[in-house]
C-alpha cells in the first residue's frame, strides 16, 4: 500500500504533464469566412452549423471568424479576397469568377444541365469533377474545398412569369456569367448587380424581378413582400455555392484539420439538399396563401430553355479549361441519362 500510495501522486503528475504538452502541442487554425447570404436565411443558417461542426469536431483547434451578407466585401470579391490574405476562405459561389475564366461558370451554375443537387454533387465526388475543378482554382492559388448544392431556384417578378415569352423586356437581376446571354437570347433585359443590392433595387422599381436563390431563401430576403409572382418548381439555374479557401492557408493546415473541412462539406452538401426539398415545398404552399402566383412551367416550354442553355453551353465555353469541364459534365449527363 506504501509503494501503491507513493505510486499515485507520481502516476497522476506524470498524466498531468502529458495532457499540458499534448494541449501544448495542439495545432491551431484560424479562418476568416464570408459568405454572401445573410444569417437568418436557411442557407446563412446552415452555413453557421457548418462552422459549430467543424470548430467542434476539431475539438476548437479550428477557430472561425464568420462574415455575413458579404459584409467585408462585395459578393463577387470574396475569391479575390481569400486568394490575397484579406479573407482566408470564400463561401460565395464559383460562377461569380467567370471573368477571369468562363470555365469558372462551369463548376458554379452549369445551367440546363443537371435536375437535382444529388445529380450535380455526383459529378463533382464521382464523375471526375472534384480533381477538374480543382486544376482551375489552384490555377488562381486557392483550394476547393467542397460543395453545397440546394437545388433549382425560383425566381421573383412583379410580372407574371408564365412561359419563356414572359420573358421579353423583362428587366432582372442577374449573377455575372453565361445567364445573361441565355435570358437575352430569350428576350429578356438582365442586368448584373451584387446579391446584396436586389432588395433595394426590386423595391425601387429599377428591375422588375430577381435571380437570386431558392424559394425558402426568397422568402428569408423578403422578395415577395415587394413582388407576387414566382415560378415553382425552379428550373433555370442550380448554383453550386463553394468553400473555396487560399491555397497557401489550406496547404498549411494539418491533414486532420483539412480532412474535418473537407467530410464537413459532403455533410453540409446533404443537408442542404435535405433541407430546401422541404423548405421549399413549405414556403410553396405559405406563398399561395398569402397570395402571390406560382408559375410551373409546361414542358414545352421548359425544354425551349434547356435547348437556349445548352447552345450556350458551346459559345461560353471559349478557354481550354472551360471545354474540358463541359465535355466532362455532357460524358457524365450522358451516363445518367440526361443528354444526348
Amino acid at each position: 500500500m506504501t509503494v501503491l500510495k507513493r505510486l499515485v501522486p507520481a502516476v497522476s503528475a506524470a498524466l498531468l504533464s502529458a495532457g499540458v504538452a499534448g494541449a501544448a502541442m495542439a495545432e491551431t487554425t484560424t479562418l476568416r469566412i464570408q459568405t454572401h447570404y445573410a444569417p437568418e436565411t436557411p442557407s446563412g443558417k446552415l452555413a453557421a452549423e457548418y462552422v459549430d461542426n467543424i470548430q467542434t469536431m476539431s475539438n476548437d483547434e479550428i477557430q472561425v471568424e464568420m462574415f455575413y451578407s458579404s459584409s467585408v466585401v462585395k459578393s463577387v470579391e470574396t475569391f479575390d479576397a481569400a486568394a490575397t490574405g484579406i479573407l482566408d476562405c470564400d463561401m460565395t459561389g464559383g460562377s461569380y469568377q467567370t471573368g477571369k475564366n468562363p470555365a469558372f461558370q462551369f463548376v458554379g451554375d452549369i445551367m440546363g444541365g443537371y435536375s437535382t443537387p444529388y445529380q450535380q454533387l455526383s459529378w463533382l465526388y464521382y464523375g471526375g469533377g472534384l480533381d477538374a475543378a480543382q486544376e482551375l482554382y489552384n490555377k488562381f492559388d486557392m483550394q476547393l474545398v467542397g460543395w453545397w448544392v440546394y437545388g433549382q431556384e425560383s425566381l421573383a417578378s412583379s410580372k407574371p412569369i408564365r412561359n419563356a415569352e414572359d420573358f421579353k423586356d423583362w428587366k432582372f437581376r442577374s449573377p455575372p456569367g453565361m445567364e445573361t446571354k441565355i435570358f437575352e437570347n430569350l428576350g429578356a433585359k438582365p442586368i448584373v448587380m451584387d446579391f446584396t443590392e436586389i432588395f433595394t433595387a426590386l423595391e425601387s422599381g429599377i428591375i422588375d424581378g430577381a435571380d437570386a436563390s431558392g424559394l425558402a431563401n426568397n422568402v428569408g430576403l423578403g422578395l415577395y413582400d415587394l413582388v407576387k409572382h414566382a415560378n415553382y418548381p425552379g428550373f433555370h439555374s442550380m448554383p453550386s455555392d463553394h468553400l473555396a479557401c487560399n491555397k497557401a492557408k489550406w496547404d498549411a493546415m494539418p491533414e486532420h484539420h483539412r480532412r474535418i473541412m473537407s467530410v464537413a462539406m459532403q455533410a453540409l452538401a446533404l443537408q442542404t439538399a435535405l433541407t430546401f426539398e422541404k423548405k421549399n415545398a413549405e414556403a410553396a404552399a405559405m406563398l399561395k396563401e398569402q397570395g402571390v402566383n406560382l408559375y410551373a412551367w409546361s414542358d414545352e416550354d421548359l425544354q425551349k430553355f434547356r435547348e437556349a442553355a445548352q447552345s450556350a453551353w458551346a459559345d461560353f465555353a471559349t478557354t481550354p479549361e472551360a471545354k474540358a469541364l463541359v465535355e466532362s459534365h455532357l460524358t457524365y449527363l450522358r451516363q445518367l441519362g440526361l443528354a444526348k
